[in-house]
């Protein structure tokens, strides 16, 4: 029997999402798709690996068997492919970029796919966490260049470059009844439980620095380290949330309300940043001027407040 790595990936992220629909998605394919690949396996080992209800996927013994082997074999399989790549492109181009999750997991993907199509022999390589661990490896020399909302204008020693600018919005769960406003003055967020992040984050330091300069004041709600879980929370009505507009899209697949707010509006500059005592590696000019093209075009199709 002949198995492919494809077939293998896809039975291991269905077991382990319990979701035909979210192991497509992992792996940037159709449901249907997905569903021949497992069709495939399941055919040419003779038995089924999932028992398939309209409410669950579990794996069947057989499924519990081979998903043991699999994690084993896939990260070791990884692993050699990754070191035989490295030595293969041990000559091209390449450049490391670090942004935030949200960032990561919603705008570069498709940025860098339209970005390939045009360059085809310049890799980028991304990398996420958060704002302070991006800094950290830019200094250690570890990424050419991040993405982000930082909290400096000007440090000696960084290259910055405004890309886009966007606002802070206010989310709040989508209640039966509750108005929807395009607009929320800072000054009624006054009484408002406020789901935040740590003191340490420059977006939260920005958040504070202007419900003290409004007057308002928040009760404190859960503190949180991603904007994905800020979000969620607000949706389970935990709270309310105060984040970057870009953020939008994010918002429109949870059952939440966005508000922008005003009095004062508050706009965040996303930029790009590097290093002066890193050279820049050939095509990260090019990739910039991309990079600024393409978040504004995004913007405007996602419909995000700026």
């Amino acid at each position: 029997m002949e198995f492919t790595s494809r077939q293998l990936r896809a039975f291991q992220l269905v077991a382990q999402h319990h979701s035909f629909t979210r192991a497509a998605e992992a792996l940037f394919i159709t449901v249907s798709g997905l569903s021949v690949l497992i069709r495939e396996l399941e055919n040419q080992l003779g038995y089924r690996l999932f028992d398939r209800t309209t409410r669950q996927v579990v794996l069947t013994e057989y499924g519990n068997d081979l998903l043991a082997v699999t994690r084993r074999t896939l990260p070791e399989l990884d692993a050699a492919m990754s070191r035989i790549g490295q030595t293969a492109k041990a000559g091209s181009q390449s450049i490391s970029v670090g942004t935030t999750p949200l960032i990561a997991a919603n705008i570069l993907p498709q940025a860098i796919k339209e970005f390939r199509g045009q360059r085809p022999d310049l890799r980028i390589d991304l990398f996420d966490a958060d704002l302070t661990t991006l800094l950290d490896r830019l200094q250690a020399g570890k990424l050419d260049m991040a993405l982000g909302i930082f909290w400096f204008k000007s440090v000696p020693g960084f290259r910055r470059t405004a890309l886009f600018r966007f606002s802070l919005m206010m989310i709040r769960a989508d209640k039966i009844g509750a108005p929807h406003r395009a607009a929320t003055p800072w000054s009624a967020l006054n009484g408002q439980t406020l789901i935040s992040m740590a003191t340490i984050n420059p977006h939260q330091q920005i958040i504070n620095k202007y419900l003290a300069k409004t007057g308002a004041v928040c009760q404190r709600g859960p503190v949180v380290n991603l904007l994905d879980t800020q979000i969620a929370l607000v949706e389970a009505d935990e709270g309310i949330a105060i984040i970057p507009s870009f953020g939008v899209p994010v918002c429109r697949n949870r059952r939440v309300v966005m508000s922008r707010l005003i009095n004062p509006i508050v706009n965040l500059d996303f930029s790009q940043i590097s290093t002066r005592a890193r050279k820049l590696p050939p095509g990260a000019d090019e990739f910039s001027a991309f990079l600024k093209t393409y978040i504004a075009r995004w913007a405007g199709h996602a419909g995000v407040l700026y």
